[in-house]
């Protein structure tokens, strides 16, 4: 059977292209259902077109077959690669964990660790910190008691100086010293009137006047026993005992202020004053005590508020947005903040932040939306179905869900940076620079896919080998920096090495970012 370009009984085929741009082929026909199926078109140009057509067609067939082959292979391969990964990183974590929990244990085990030991002792009832205050202030014994005493106390050096009953006081003292004068000057001034004293005035007096005056002898000598008579202390009217009288008034008078046993005293007023001083202290101490109490109370009650209030995630997306925004501006991108705007789909407003690749980059026009979420409810699965949604919204190639730290949920164990196909998710907080490596990398690592995906869909055939490894390198890095640094925080002063090695493997993270941005920028 011979038609158009379809020969019968030919045993071999030839294809033979001339000059004109066609291929003219003679084949052999053999397969029943084909015969039939060229046999019922009419000889000539039907015939031919049919033939035609059907040859194309299993030949498109048979390409698309090839294609799906080779793609399953690939994908066959990747995951057995990406488990053999996953084991070996696994081993390699349970590992760490186990070396820097067996390290840890001896400081902080909850039941035998020695820092929780030695704080115990500190704050418990009854620690160092509660008896060295009690020993202060507290209790008769205490320092303030003790020093109050020394200076103001019964036994204190003020007391013994003002008791009228100290041998060594003030008022003894001056008792003395009043009664030895006024005996001084009663001996003196009775030796001077004494007539047993030859030398004394009175003796010369009446020498002299019996000398003079014999016959007034008498009535002077009446004189002189009245003049002697002032001076006596048998006589209450004295002139001496007048004057013993006002001494003992003031010396009772003196003692009596410096008293402790009458009220209005002068020192008994001064005790009550310095008693009332330092009950004001106390008081004053008390009232600022519990003003800061409150205070602080207040404090932590609208930090905690702020943190569950809406303004405080819009101030999050914020902050996410500004750190976008710079490190677009230094590669020569474009951010845009879209929290308030409708995309592609209706009345739909997913996605806070649009990342346009600049003119110089590898995927120059691509874009990568960020979506920011402070909300304590969001799962994983509620964060890639939302990313999904705002990528399709964005017209975006890749996306980046950024949780907040500060709102993430410990239980939900969400790694700080992981990568699920077209999206990259990251625990971010605004205001600790020692998570700014999370997002960085997110964002770097978004520009790696963006310009994967802008290659293989042009068919350039260029080797992503180097960028894969360097995705690789930043996700285990990162959760190698999220488990150190977990540690370092808990255990705060007693991880120097600790943190050190986590300041290596952030330095790893930046590396491997650049080596990153270094490939795609290569590939511009």
């Amino acid at each position: 059977m011979t038609t158009n370009g379809i020969t019968g009984g030919i045993p071999n085929a030839k294809a033979l292209l001339n000059g004109s741009g066609y291929m003219e082929l003679n084949l052999q026909v053999s397969d029943p259902e084909l015969v039939e199926a060229l046999s019922e078109r009419e000889e000539g140009s039907e015939r031919h077109d049919f033939a035609v057509s059907a040859l194309k067609i299993g030949a498109i067939a048979l390409r698309q077959a090839q294609g799906r082959i080779d793609a399953e292979r690939i994908r066959q391969e990747g995951d057995r690669f990406i488990e053999n990964m996953k084991r070996d990183l696994e081993e390699h974590r349970r590992g760490v964990t186990e070396q820097v929990s067996n390290s840890l244990k001896v400081y902080f085990d909850p039941q035998s660790g020695m820092f929780n030991e030695r704080v115990k002792r500190l704050v418990d009832d009854g620690g160092e910190i509660e008896r060295v205050i009690r020993q202060q202030i507290s209790g008769d014994g205490s320092e303030l008691v003790n020093t109050l005493a020394t200076h103001v106390g019964p036994r204190s050096l003020l007391m013994r100086t003002i008791d009228p009953n100290a041998a060594d006081g003030l008022i003894r003292q001056l008792d003395e010293t009043t009664k030895s004068a006024l005996i001084q000057q009663q001996k003196v001034i009775l030796d001077e009137f004494s007539l047993d004293n030859g030398a004394g005035a009175l003796s010369r007096m009446v020498s002299e006047l019996k000398e003079k005056h014999g016959e007034v002898g008498e009535s002077l000598e009446n004189r002189i026993g009245e003049v002697m008579a002032e001076f006596s202390l048998d006589k209450e009217d004295s002139a001496l005992s007048r004057m013993v009288s006002q001494v003992e008034t003031a010396q009772n008078r003196i003692s009596r202020e410096f008293s402790l046993d009458a009220e209005d005293s002068a020192l008994a007023r001064m005790q009550k004053q310095l008693l009332g001083a330092l009950d004001d202290q106390r008081q004053t101490n008390t009232r600022f005590q519990e003003e800061v109490k409150v205070a602080l109370a207040d404090m932590t009650a609208r930090k905690q508020e702020a943190e569950k209030s809406t303004r405080h995630g819009l101030a999050f997306e914020d902050a996410v947005f500004e750190f976008v925004n710079d490190r677009s501006q230094k590669s020569g991108d474009v951010a845009t903040p879209t929290g308030n705007t409708t995309g592609i789909l209706r009345a739909n407003k997913k996605g806070d932040v649009v990342v346009k690749l600049g003119a110089d980059h590898a995927a120059a026009g691509s874009q990568v939306v960020f979506e920011a979420k402070q909300d304590a409810s969001y799962t994983l699965d509620d964060a890639l179905e939302e990313i999904d949604e705002a990528r399709r919204n964005r017209g975006a190639g890749v996306g980046v869900f950024v949780f907040s730290k500060r709102s993430v949920r410990e239980s939900l164990n969400i790694e700080p940076f992981s990568r699920h196909g077209d999206d990259i998710v990251v625990v971010w907080d605004s205001e600790d620079p020692t998570s700014d490596v999370y997002l960085e990398a997110g964002l770097s690592v978004a520009k790696a896919i963006s310009v994967q995906s802008k290659s293989q869909t042009d068919e350039s055939g260029k080797d992503f080998e180097t960028i894969d490894k360097a995705i690789a390198e930043i996700k285990r890095n990162a959760d190698n920096l999220d488990e150190i640094t977990k540690s370092a925080n808990a255990i705060d002063g007693h991880v120097s090495k600790i943190l050190e090695r986590a300041r290596i493997v952030r330095n790893g993270i930046d590396r491997q970012i650049g080596i990153l941005n270094e490939k795609v920028d290569g590939l511009r």
